[in-house]
Parts: structure tokens; sequence; C-alpha cells
């Protein structure tokens, strides 16, 4: 299935390397750019693009607000990709939390900036749970885990559906949640939904957040 993507950073060879290694790719087409996220709902509307890489860090709207005015104000929004330099940054852990599906290092090599695009774009999070448990252990300890805690509490999980979200926290596959639990993939999918549904979470990510801020799992 072909794949759009928006490229958005402040630094004009940032965004030619991605697009010169995107567009190596068939079935992957940059359709736009922009130099900050105030530049990013407009675009959005007007190219539709399935993915956008979005800068964590810009000077007049950085990554993580662009982040919730897309979710918020876009109908049938795309997924977003956060583009960062350090990995172990509060602005990543801030991003996730605003609804971004995965983040991305600027040193990643060609064949992870691909697979990344492709696999947010078929609806999967680009989560890396070591990296998530330990942004979650430094930065998650806020006043919104109230706010966490009551969402798994009114989501009255079923021990099969608790028992997935655990798995998740661990960046387990609906294919290796599988086979742990010796069911169909099918079957697992069906969890996945339900989990994300009780939670109200736009994807995995979300769930995993909600999960360590909540207490459910503990990210240390």
């Amino acid at each position: 299935m072909p794949v759009t993507v928006l490229l958005v950073d402040d630094e004009p060879l940032v965004r030619a390397g991605l697009r010169a290694v995107l567009e190596t790719q068939p079935d992957i087409t940059v359709v736009g750019e922009a130099a900050d996220g105030a530049s990013v709902i407009p675009l959005v509307r007007q190219l539709r693009p399935d993915v956008v890489a979005m800068d964590v860090r810009m000077p007049l709207m950085d990554g993580i607000e662009a982040t919730r005015a897309v979710l918020r104000t876009v109908e049938q929004p795309p997924k977003i990709i956060v583009v960062t330099t350090f990995e172990n940054d509060e602005y990543v852990y801030d991003a996730l939390r605003a609804g971004a599906d995965g983040f991305l290092l600027k040193r990643a090599r060609p064949a992870e900036i691909v697979h990344a695009v492709r696999l947010v774009a078929e609806g999967e999070s680009l989560l890396f749970p070591a990296t998530v448990r330990k942004l979650a252990a430094e930065y998650g300890d806020r006043p919104g885990n109230a706010q966490a805690r009551a969402v798994l509490e009114r989501a009255r999980l079923t021990e099969r559906e608790a028992e997935v979200l655990r798995l998740m926290t661990r960046g387990l596959s609906n294919g290796e949640i599988a086979v742990r639990l010796t069911v169909g993939t099918e079957t697992v999918k069906s969890h996945v939904s339900a989990v994300l549904a009780k939670l109200g979470a736009r994807d995995r990510t979300q769930a995993v957040i909600t999960a360590f801020e909540s207490g459910f799992v503990t990210p240390s």
C-alpha cells in the first residue's frame, strides 16, 4: 500500500536527509515539508499525509503542541512519529503522552527510518519498551497519574486483557503475545482492541503509558 509522508523539521538538512532516504522506496512518497509545527495543521488538511515525521524541538511550535493540535482538530488525523536527537528526553515522553505513535532518532539507519514509517502507516505503534519504561520512570511521576489510575479502574479489564496489557508493556507484538498465551493471533488482536477501547487509548503506546503511570506496571 502506498504511504505518503509530511516532513516537519526546522533544519533543512534533516528534511533533505529524510526525503532522500524515504524516496528510495517505491511505495513511499514525501508529499510536503514544513519548517515549524505551526504550519502542520494547514498542510495536513491540504495534503492528507498518512504519516507525519515531526521534529520534537522547534522554535515557534514544538512537536508536542503540534501533535496535540493535529489530533484535536483534524478529522481522521495522520500517524505521527516524533524525530529526536536524544531518546532520553522529557520532550519525547510528553510527545508520546500527547498522542504520537512513536519516536525515531535522527541518527537512525535508513532501513530503520523506512521500517518506522511503514510500521505506523499500518496502524502499529513504534514502541521501544525499554526506553519508554525508562522515560516513564523518570518523567511519569506527575499529578496526571491520578487520572491514569482512574482510567484503569474504570476500564475493568478482564484477567486476560490485563495479561495482554502487561505483555504490551514489554513490547511484544501480537504474534509474540499469541505464542506466549498459546492462542491465535486474531484472538490477541481482539484482546488488544478491547484494551485500547476500555482505556480510551489511541494506540498501544498510549495504553502502555497509562499502564506505567497508573502503577499497573512498575516502570523501574
